[in-house]
């Protein structure tokens, strides 16, 4: 079913289905952001224009990673036919397992549902295939182990993307600005609007603060010009630029990018970048299997040598302690 289609079903009052799969230590937050928005929209339509059902991938119990246990409706073997899928995961992601679960999802897939991801999923999906020709979103923590895995799917720094029959959100609250964009698709900005107001939430954001509001939250950075370098460095932490090729990027001068640098972050726009790509190193150490040589070079280190050191000053350990962690 195209999404048009689903907007007409929603529209003509016949409630859409989702169905939430959820692995062991599942993110409570972004769980509740997916679900959250659906049952608001019914109250306040005063009508079921949504349904949800809980998929287990097997049998039983499963425990969210914040120690709350959920007993799913059905598992991955006996689920019914939905019209919407979200995948909700945890960090370990990148190595789940769950054949019965996908043999679900494409057979889903097939009779037209659309397919989605929260927090760390994004992998689930890509492994299978599924996210090939779309783009993509994912939890921050793992966007550049995602990268390296999968350098073909694109991979978009925003708090969610919808890309046709596929949606995934960087997770957290970021999930339900996702959600608000889907009512507001199935269902109208008034409804959308008014949800958003239930939860006491922010207005719907434009495109333009999607990509930069996940830069904000993590860097309490405000300074415009200083958000749009850091998302070019993050863009560009193996091409590793120099300052003023930067500078020549964002259309000012090398030293206005030095001064909104000290002013905001009381430091360079050098050693910020530096940071940055030991950070991101630390981050493919813990979420990949890359070699650390292959690790140093992903994040512009020429040499092993001068990576080693610079990522022991900056985390107190060497690389290959960190792996082991």
């Amino acid at each position: 079913m195209s999404s048009r289609s689903q907007a007409k079903q929603a529209a003509s009052g016949a409630p859409l289905t989702f169905a939430v799969l959820v692995f062991p230590c599942f993110p409570m937050m972004a769980f509740s952001s997916v679900i959250e928005p659906l049952r608001a929209v019914n109250i306040l339509a005063k009508r079921d224009c949504y349904r949800w059902v809980i998929v287990g991938a097997d049998p039983g119990t499963v425990e969210a990673s914040n120690g709350v246990v959920i007993q799913p409706g059905f598992s991955a073997a006996d689920a019914p036919k939905v019209d919407r899928i979200v995948v909700c995961s945890g960090g370990d992601a990148d190595h789940v397992v769950a054949d019965e679960a996908m043999n679900w999802i494409r057979k889903s897939l097939r009779g037209g549902a659309h397919i989605g991801a929260v927090a760390d999923a994004a992998f689930f999906l890509a492994r299978a295939g599924l996210l090939d020709g779309h783009a993509c979103t994912l939890h921050w923590t793992s966007q550049a182990a995602f990268t390296e895995a999968f350098p073909d799917i694109e991979l978009r720094r925003d708090l969610f993307v919808i890309d046709r029959k596929r949606f995934t959100s960087a997770g957290g609250v970021g999930s339900l600005d996702m959600m608000l964009e889907i009512i507001t698709q199935d269902c109208g900005a008034e409804i959308a609007a008014s949800v958003a107001e239930w939860f006491v939430h922010s207005p719907l954001r434009s495109s333009v603060d999607r990509k930069l509001m996940p830069l904000r939250l993590r860097t309490g950075v405000q300074n415009e010009l200083v958000l749009s370098a850091i998302a070019i460095m993050e863009d560009a932490v193996e091409e590793r630029l120099g300052m003023a090729e930067l500078a020549g990027r964002l259309g000012v001068s090398a030293d206005k990018l030095e001064r909104s640098f000290r002013a905001e972050l009381d430091t360079s726009p050098n050693g910020y970048y530096r940071r940055l790509r030991l950070k991101r190193a630390a981050d493919l150490l813990a979420h990949s299997t890359l070699m650390v040589r292959d690790v140093a070079l992903a994040c512009g280190f020429a040499s092993m040598s001068s990576f080693a050191r610079a990522f022991r000053e900056e985390h107190g350990h060497a690389p290959k302690a960190m792996r082991r962690h």
